[in-house]
């Protein structure tokens, strides 16, 4: 790690270690991924800590107190009002003090310490027939310190309520190292806690006219739950105070029972101004949920993912869904349809299947990353949390919209409308000139629009940096110096999350700038680069896309996702894709990484990245990190001398070509073991790896040789480099498939390489002239109709998406638009019979290319045609071309192949087919197990013989 040297950083970590702490990091590449969370606001810090347990909080507060540092506690990162940014210590509770303690099924709580993610959470409840009630589009990832450090709500607080609604009881310390409990049944036995309560005496009419007037008010502490007639509440009240007053050790939640059954209903509107209109209407049906959602982000979503990926809805620009929980399907389908005569919509659809209702929630989820993108510039967050009473909804967007349009900005409404809370992307542009102004002008009419609706500025994810300047607006003097007092009670010094809710830094201070048309003094067009054509050919504008929702520091294999592996492996916050965004934005910002491509730090943060481009397709911004390593490698590299694998690993292709007429001596030299750790060596190979058999015949020589015609459809068989010089058994497989199924297969007569390794390596200017010679000779064959067939899936990959952005080429496109799997053509072909596999198992390592590219739907629907029995795997396999085998990778490359694939083959049943169409999933299959794979063609060749 990179260490700097001012002073208060390494007197403050020096501090930090000297008093216990065994987590502290002071790098500049840590301050850097810690500078932002998921807001527009950053701020760097001088140190991380990540505390293994409660007597390292305590120590580290002790340190804060004693030198004046702020504190800023932090969970996932996922705060979008700029909460969990700070300057001193930054406190990272989601590394270490991330367990579930206890389960108590009889009192219906859990035991957890603050940094557990929620997902967490609800599986340990699970088998218990339980679940956490909150739960934000964030769950997979969020902790539950974090969320009720902010009051989170999520999707159905309708009916579980918020998060401070579920605090049974907290574990917390002050800044000055008083330890006390706060909950609904703890006796107040805290000085402080006495303190407080004689505070709220002294102004009971304030709190009871001005606090918790409706279920979102969120803004500001809720002091109302400290009344008597609430029993003085602390816990929930410390809900909600975003890290100012104390830093929570613990916490019990309550948990609700799963309901057995949920009837969804969607109803369709002409927009969102109408769904807002027609939601105290479903209101008195009791729903669990009642969230609006925009056609727009539907689009976005059903764009990025496929026409099939949304299921069939009514026309509408807006729509609600109202979830209906119970544990009677009967009264669910009956209570649903009062919903719908009850409703004025202009459609409905009843949806009851849980696979289904997964994916209209995911829509949901990802709404603030989908409206980000569904404008034509990027649409920002700090006026997206405002929450009304649910009967003014259909007015306050109304108006919210005028105001847009008299500021000539645009923004995609969604939220939850049940409780009268809307979330909103809008498409400032701060970097224009005045754009500071324009986006500070605009909150303050945004936050007297919500005001005079009796409305909150956050409903739930706090007001943070972006809206606690606003809190007058909203509250009296009376009521602010309350809120004054408070603070000033627990944090005198105010060094917990200064800057947020009390004595606020200004809303437009510290906004990170999104430099959309940075080129570190180059022209966008760069020599040799990446075109960057979702980007208008520019860098800064590309890793801006990253906007901190997190979705890459879930576990997303379960759902069949990719992003990010060396993450999964790891769990460490530059190994994900945030993380190296964030590190690449700091890049272009130029004050916390100084060193432009060549920084340390960036390469430090990219050299885990597998680019197996995962977050392509899983990050709902559109983050393509494995394009970003790619210019980054060009840039560092052109004109200098590289690494010795970049030579040899990146040019594996050509040296296979050239080496061809020697394959057997080969084959035979390196199995001598001096000769091997040589080779190795000289490659950059860690030593415990194999390495791979050229193919003593070339496949365009064997079939050259052997090849018949069927004398029907034309198709050609792209022999890309991998299957041509190593993998020849798929390419014979594959000729025999298709001409079984009437197809007369062609084979280009010399064979093209798509320069993959030179992709991943960052030799641009050769992979730009390599990729360009194979799309000219595959054109002539597109243009005329005949489909192209291609075996290896990262290969395919750079036809259907690298071309497009290394080549200035209309023929690019074309190509890319007519190349296949080998799925995609069988599955188009009416008359093709595929084999029966039913009975069998198919445990399937679908390529990362493969899933996030290419789309692994029509293999699905092949193996399902053939009636196997398919257990997908999700994430990768850890050996990604050229990664998983370069000297430094190794443990990561196994524990990433550990995370999903290994454990599968453990447990597959005796008998499973195992299928990977990669080379490289195959690579790694061979390398670590005895277990034998197959391509698909191979497959379908052996059923068909």
């Amino acid at each position: 790690m990179l260490l700097m040297t001012t002073g208060l950083a390494l007197d403050v970590a020096a501090e930090l270690r000297r008093a216990g702490l065994r987590d502290v990091d002071d790098s500049s590449l840590t301050r850097a991924l810690y500078s932002t969370d998921a807001s527009l606001y950053r701020v760097v810090p001088d140190v991380v800590v990540r505390p293994h347990d409660i007597d390292e909080v305590m120590a580290v507060a002790s340190v804060a107190a004693a030198t004046g540092t702020p504190i800023t506690a932090r969970g996932a990162g996922t705060s979008i009002a700029g909460n969990a940014v700070g300057t001193g210590i930054v406190l990272d509770f989601s590394r270490h003090m991330n367990r579930v303690l206890a389960i108590d099924p009889a009192t219906g709580t859990a035991e957890v310490q603050p940094g557990v993610v929620h997902a967490v959470l609800q599986r340990a409840a699970a088998p218990h027939g339980l679940r956490y009630g909150p739960d934000p589009s964030t769950h997979t990832r969020c902790t539950v310190g974090g969320m009720i450090a902010n009051n989170a709500c999520g999707n159905r607080a309708l009916g579980y309520g918020r998060s401070a609604d579920n605090v049974a009881a907290l574990d917390l310390l002050t800044i000055g190292g008083e330890r006390f409990q706060a909950g609904r049944d703890v006796p107040v036995d805290s000085p402080t806690l006495a303190r407080l309560r004689d505070l709220v005496g002294t102004d009971l009419a304030t709190i009871r006219t001005e606090f918790g007037r409706f279920g979102r008010q969120v803004s500001g502490y809720s002091l109302e739950h400290l009344l008597p007639e609430r029993q003085f509440d602390a816990g929930s009240f410390m809900a909600g105070t975003e890290g100012t007053l104390a830093l929570t050790l613990g916490a019990t939640v309550d948990l609700v029972r799963t309901p057995s059954h949920r009837h969804l209903v969607v109803l369709a509107y002409p927009s969102m101004a109408e769904a807002a209109d027609d939601t105290p209407a479903v209101l008195p049906f009791s729903p669990t949920a009642c969230e609006g959602l925009g056609a727009r982000i539907v689009e976005v979503f059903r764009a990025a993912k496929g026409p099939a990926s949304v299921p069939d809805l009514p026309d509408g620009g807006g729509y609600l869904y109202v979830e209906l929980s119970g544990d009677d399907a009967a009264e669910l389908a009956d209570r649903g349809a009062k919903v719908v005569r009850a409703a004025n919509a202009l459609g409905h659809r009843h949806v009851t299947s849980p696979a289904e209702q997964g994916v209209l929630w995911r829509i949901r989820e990802e709404g603030a990353g989908l409206a980000g993108r569904a404008l034509d510039r990027p649409a920002l967050s700090g006026w997206e949390d405002a929450a009304v009473p649910p009967e003014h909804l259909g007015a306050y967007l109304r108006e919210f919209e005028a105001l847009m349009r008299e500021y000539d900005v645009q923004g995609v409404p969604f939220g939850h409308f049940g409780d009268g809370c809307v979330h909103v992307r809008i498409d400032f542009d701060l970097d224009a000139g005045g754009g500071h102004a324009v986006f500070r002008d605009f909150l303050f009419d945004a936050a007297r629009l919500a005001a005079s609706h009796g409305g909150s500025f956050s409903g739930e994810h706090g007001d943070g940096r972006a809206r606690s300047e606003l809190l007058p607006l909203m509250y009296s003097p009376e009521a602010m110096s309350l809120l004054g007092r408070v603070k000033h009670l627990f944090d005198p010094d105010s060094l917990l999350n200064p800057g947020v809710l009390v004595d606020p830094r200004p809303l437009d201070a510290d906004l990170r700038s999104q430099h959309r048309t940075w080129d570190l003094g180059m022209p966008s067009a760069r020599p040799g680069g990446l075109r960057l054509v979702h980007d208008d050919g520019s860098f800064g504008a590309a890793v801006h896309r990253c906007t901190g929702v997190g979705k890459c520091l879930a576990a997303n294999q379960a759902s069949g996702g990719v992003m990010c592996p060396s993450f999964q492996a790891t769990r460490d916050e530059k190994d994900s894709t945030r993380g190296r965004a964030r590190v690449l934005q700091e890049m272009v910002d130029g004050r916390q990484v100084t060193g432009g491509w060549s920084s340390p730090e960036v390469h430090e943060a990219l050299d885990l990245c597998l680019s197996c481009k995962g977050c392509l397709s899983d990050c709902p911004t559109g983050i393509d990190m494995a394009t970003y390593k790619a210019e980054v490698l060009h840039q560092t590299y052109r004109g200098r001398r590289r690494p010795r694998s970049h030579y040899l690993l990146g040019r594996l292709p050509f040296w296979a070509r050239i080496g061809a007429p020697f394959a057997r001596l080969t084959n035979i030299a390196l199995r001598v073991p001096g000769i091997v750790h040589l080779a190795r060596w000289v490659a950059g190979v860690d030593q415990r790896r194999g390495l791979p058999r050229f193919a003593t015949r070339t496949l365009t020589r064997e079939l050259g040789e052997r090849r018949g015609s069927a004398g029907g459809k034309r198709v050609l068989l792209w022999a890309d480099s991998f299957t041509e010089y190593f993998s020849t058994a798929s390419g014979r497989a594959a000729v025999d498939v298709l001409e079984h199924a009437g197809y007369t297969v062609e084979l280009l007569e010399r064979p093209q390489c798509c320069g993959l390794t030179w992709i991943s390596t960052g030799q641009l200017d050769a992979a730009r002239e390599l990729v360009g010679r194979a799309v000219e000779q595959l054109h002539g064959y597109v243009a005329a109709g005949v489909p192209v067939v291609g075996l290896e899936p990262s290969c395919l990959a750079v036809l259907r998406s690298d071309a497009v952005e290394l080549l200035d080429d209309p023929r690019a496109a074309e190509v890319a638009g007519g190349v296949f799997t080998l799925a995609e053509l069988l599955a188009r072909d009416e008359e093709w019979e595929a084999p029966d596999l039913t009975g069998r198992t198919v445990v399937v390592q679908p390529h990362c290319h493969h899933a996030s590219v290419l789309g692994f739907d029509p293999d699905l629907a092949l193996l399902e045609r053939m009636g196997a029995t398919v257990t997908r795997l999700g994430g990768c396999c850890g050996l990604a071309g050229n990664f998983g085998v370069e000297k430094g990778h190794y443990e990561v490359s196994v524990a990433v192949a550990e995370t999903e694939l290994l454990p599968a083959l453990r447990e597959a049943p005796a008998g499973a087919i195992v299928l990977a169409d990669g080379f490289s999933c195959r690579t790694q299959i061979d390398d670590l197990t005895d277990v034998h794979s197959l391509h698909l063609a191979e497959l379908l060749h052996r059923e068909t013989r």
